[in-house]
């Protein structure tokens, strides 16, 4: 009785811890299911941070060539600057020098402008008929110019040379403007690239702060879910040793029972008793 009472009392224990059991192994899966979530956000996250960190290098690589090119551009444009203020000085020396020999000979006009002066009217008296008196006059005026014009070719070299001077300087100062251009706009496009790698620094702390508590809450789970998985391998064992037991209660129930009506037939056939269906069976158990 003692030993049945014990039993009985086992398979309650039994049946309680198969309740337990399956009830970890839900938890377990539910903590399974929340730890990978959360797992895979936090490695959402980290996979966004290294995107941006990819950019940060690749911005930083270009703003690097910009910043060498600007450098570059800053020396070529200092030289065509220190250029265009000696070609600058130049042209001022020759302007001084073409006023003075003008003012020497009282001559204010260009000699181009003279000269197509004279050849204006020489047409109008060869196209023309005009009166006697307005042909004098204009020859007269030709004869004039011609003289001045004279003057004038005196100013030659000095014309050539202003108008050198001239071309000199407006395309140093050309090439000077175009080197200030290019130089800014480079320096606006590094401006850019820095703008832009500081902003993904930004987006990159705001992730950081963002990543903390996600990656608290995973290591949380991971941790209940160690623990819980121990709990229900505990339980697991200890279903398992309840289980071998009963099985070796069975087969020694099943043993002391076939033991009983093996005897009764061995004490049957001492008598010479008839043997039912029954005795005969279980006599065949013995000889298995």
């Amino acid at each position: 009785m003692e030993d049945k009472a014990n039993i009985n009392e086992q398979r309650k224990e039994f049946n309680l811890l198969k309740r337990e059991t399956s009830t970890l192994r839900n938890n377990l899966n539910t903590l399974n299911r929340d730890k990978e979530g959360a797992f895979r956000e936090l490695r959402s996250m980290r996979d966004k941070v290294r995107s941006r960190m990819d950019q940060i290098k690749k911005l930083k690589e270009e703003r690097d060539i910009l910043t060498k090119e600007v450098k570059e551009l800053k020396g070529t444009r200092d030289k065509l600057n220190k250029t265009v203020k000696e070609k600058s000085s130049v042209r001022r020396e020759v302007d001084k020098k073409k006023q003075e020999l003008l003012e020497k000979l009282d001559i204010k006009e260009d000699p181009s402008a003279i000269k197509s002066s004279i050849k204006k009217m020489e047409e109008m008296l060869e196209i023309e008929v005009m009166p006697f008196k307005k042909e004098e006059e204009i020859r007269k005026k030709i004869k004039e110019l011609k003289s001045k014009y004279k003057k004038v070719t005196a100013l030659g070299e000095v014309w050539k040379e202003v108008n050198t001077a001239s071309a000199d300087f407006s395309e140093q100062r050309n090439k000077a403007q175009e080197s200030h251009k290019k130089l800014q706009d480079k320096a606006d496009e590094s401006q850019d690239k820095h703008k832009k790698i500081n902003a993904l620094y930004e987006e990159i702390r705001s992730l950081r702060k963002e990543e903390k508590p996600n990656a608290d809450k995973y290591l949380k789970l991971k941790k209940d879910y160690t623990e819980a998985k121990k709990k229900l391998e505990e339980s697991q064992k200890q279903l398992s040793e309840l289980s071998g037991l009963f099985q070796d209660e069975e087969k020694k129930s099943i043993r002391s029972m076939v033991k009983e009506k093996t005897d009764e037939v061995k004490e049957k056939m001492k008598k010479g008793k008839k043997l039912s269906t029954k005795d005969i069976l279980a006599f065949q158990a013995i000889k298995d």
